[in-house]
């Protein structure tokens, strides 16, 4: 794989992120906050860490994905258009009730490992996933991201206790930790911290890192893959509706579309930052 530079990164990221709003904007409806804080790891991890193969979306020993958190397609499918499993153009099919591509993460869509929508599933899925390729003796590894709302639910730490009971040092999670959820903070509404000192009692390796910078996401990816004996989780400090001034720390921008009023701002503001130079 030839990585891209982290300004090929930024770019492609920004270039995500408006279609990401785009798709929401037309559809009138989307989780479009959640989306655009996972945007950059995502990029990361389809363009420069995971084994994975466009033209053959299906390959056995293929790196797999699991958006845990499903109600944020707005940012898979994007990540996965750029990345040539799909057209671009196809995106305009995102909620329609005729199209394949529902709100929720459907296998139905080219790229996509697993459909995803009840939360705590995802992470489940994931699980099973990295421990069949032990069965089997592949060396894939297995990648989810899971939102900090999303780990009020019990069955992700069913999940957590699993992972470190067979050593699934090829399953990687991803919390996405941007501090809010539907219905606010999540300080709030289920206070979850400090995950990094739950996770070490359920015996996986905790890494820490800024969920918007391309080195920092680097060096924990591949801290990651170095992790023997146990399962990994990356801890990614991120900005809800990173990328769109007004969206940004808004818990508001969960199921809700920009107007078109909105949507113009956004659209003016994510082809900048396509444009700028780092």
């Amino acid at each position: 794989m030839n990585r891209l530079s982290h300004e090929e990164l930024r770019k492609t990221a920004a270039k995500a992120r408006l279609e990401a709003v785009t798709m929401v904007y037309r559809a009138a409806s989307g989780h479009i906050g959640g989306s655009l804080s996972t945007m950059d790891a995502l990029v990361t991890l389809y363009f420069n860490v995971m084994n994975i193969d466009p033209e053959n979306p299906k390959w056995e020993d293929r790196d797999r994905f699991v958006m845990s958190k499903g109600h944020c397609s707005p940012a898979l499918y994007p990540v996965l258009a750029l990345r040539g499993f799909f057209p671009v153009e196809d995106l305009v099919q995102f909620r329609r009730i005729d199209s394949h591509m529902s709100g929720h993460v459907v296998m139905d869509v080219k790229g996509v490992d697993m459909s995803t929508g009840s939360l705590g599933q995802g992470i489940s899925t994931a699980v099973g996933m990295a421990l069949g390729a032990k069965a089997a003796g592949k060396n894939f590894r297995v990648y989810s991201i899971l939102g900090d709302g999303e780990v009020d639910e019990g069955q992700v730490w069913e999940a957590a206790m699993a992972a470190a009971k067979y050593d699934l040092d090829n399953l990687c999670a991803l919390v996405d930790v941007n501090g809010l959820q539907i219905d606010g903070a999540t300080a709030d509404v289920m206070p979850t911290e400090p995950l990094d000192k739950k996770f070490e009692a359920f015996n996986w390796n905790v890494i820490k890192c800024d969920g918007h910078d391309f080195g920092e996401l680097e060096a924990a990816f591949d801290a990651a893959a170095a992790c023997k004996g146990k399962p990994t989780v990356i801890l990614m400090k991120t900005v809800k509706g990173k990328g769109v001034s007004f969206m940004e720390n808004q818990a508001g921008w969960h199921g809700k579309a920009p107007n078109d009023e909105q949507f113009e701002i956004a659209k003016a503001e994510l082809e900048a930052a396509i444009g700028k130079e780092a």
